[in-house]
Formats: structure tokens, C-alpha cells, sequence
């Protein structure tokens, strides 16, 4: 069993879910906030689409962006 059949929310996390990279936590928000949180990132949803782009998920680069 796929590990989004099993988390009840998927599918609806899956329509707020910004993050262009094909990767195996799309929808599911915990372990995509465990993942970027153990690399110091933020995740994709933190970011608007033109930011998320950019592929630069740092602490920094999110603050600079909204000061």
C-alpha cells in the first residue's frame, strides 16, 4: 500500500500543495515538514508559485523575501 493511501487527508492536501517537484510526499504535509525541517529548508507550500520556482527553500531566503 502506497504511504498516500493511507494518510486520509492526501487528497485534499494534494490541492494546496505548491511544491512543482515530483517527489514521494506530495499531499503528505508531515513528512514533507519532517524532510525540509532535518535539511534546516522550508517547505514548498511556504513559498508563492514564483518563489517555489526558484527551488531555494532556505530559512534565508524566505525571510528575505518577506521583509
Amino acid at each position: 500500500m502506497k504511504k498516500k493511501d493511507q494518510c486520509p487527508r492526501a487528497k485534499i492536501n494534494e490541492q494546496y500543495c505548491t511544491c512543482t517537484a515530483s517527489c514521494d510526499k506530495h499531499g503528505i504535509c508531515c513528512e514533507c515538514l519532517h524532510y525540509h525541517r532535518q535539511r534546516g529548508e522550508i517547505p514548498a507550500c511556504f513559498f508563492t508559485l514564483e518563489e517555489e520556482k526558484t527551488y531555494n527553500r532556505t530559512v534565508e531566503f524566505f525571510i528575505q523575501r518577506r521583509s
